[in-house]
């Protein structure tokens, strides 16, 4: 049972699950379990957890009942973190794979002893940060 795992609410559905399509089975060598374009949603797991789901924001938007309300601005409300092996490595494929670059990788001591970082958007804006430690 999964105890916790986070939902991106995307507004461009099929490029945001192309992208995490092709960036999980890239750093983590996993498949959707679960795709269901017709309802924008798809499913990642690992080793019977949940990864991460997707979902259109205008479906869940009309299930709570905030059609009506602007989609969210401003600064980032979420984020995901990616533990790699290889920050370098892994920030040219997620640019490769369509991701926008927002800061390069760099080593950050103030963080943490080790700690190396990159931060990139996914297609539909999501920031994402690519570690090592």
């Amino acid at each position: 049972m999964d105890a916790l795992y986070p939902r991106l609410l995307v507004d461009d559905f099929p490029a945001s699950a192309r992208f995490y399509e092709s960036a999980l089975a890239a750093l983590l060598d996993i498949r959707p379990v679960k795709k269901l374009p017709e309802a924008e949603y798809a499913q990642w797991e690992l080793k019977g957890e949940g990864v991460l789901v997707l979902m259109g924001r205008a479906w869940m938007a009309e299930t709570v009942r905030t059609s009506s309300l602007p989609a969210p601005s401003g600064q980032d409300r979420a984020m995901l973190v990616f533990r790699v092996d290889d920050v370098d490595a892994a920030s040219r494929l997620m640019k490769d794979l369509g991701a926008t670059p927002v800061t390069e990788p760099r080593d950050r001591p103030e963080w943490g002893a080790g700690l190396r970082t990159a931060h990139v958007r996914d297609p539909d804006g999501n920031l994402l940060e690519l570690q090592s430690y």
